[in-house]
């Protein structure tokens, strides 16, 4: 999988609060399904539709114990993500310094002109 389907993935499951909300659990230890749906006022089936989406984005690990499944949250998509976003601030933070920069000059550049201008106009 690429890893802009992958960061597609993991921004997409983070988008609902729900969501959210399991992996905020999941971060406090591994939890059976059951106890991890309790809190939420939805079904079951519900909490288990988010806990499969958060599944397919890597970020929720299940394994099996006798007859109950436990979950636990696994941090390296959200560590993709973060050092994506990392670059990204990266990126778009030289950007507008450069463009800051231009505009200050410019700025400096029109005021100087006024002031020729008004100096030319007195004599």
């Amino acid at each position: 999988m690429s890893p802009f389907l992958r960061l597609d993935k993991t921004l997409s499951a983070l988008a609902h609060p729900a969501r959210r909300a399991i992996l905020q659990r999941l971060s406090q230890g591994e939890v059976r399904v059951t106890t991890l749906a309790e809190p939420f006022d939805m079904s079951l089936n519900a909490v288990s539709k988010h806990i499969h989406v958060l599944e397919r984005a890597r970020l929720v690990r299940r394994r099996r114990a006798g007859r109950e499944y436990l979950l636990s949250v696994n941090p390296a998509p959200l560590d993709e993500a973060a050092s994506w976003i990392a670059a990204q601030r990266t990126m778009w933070t030289k950007r507008l310094d450069t463009l800051n920069a231009i505009l200050r000059a410019e700025d400096r550049a029109a005021a100087q002109s006024r002031l020729a201008r008004r100096r030319r106009l007195r004599r």
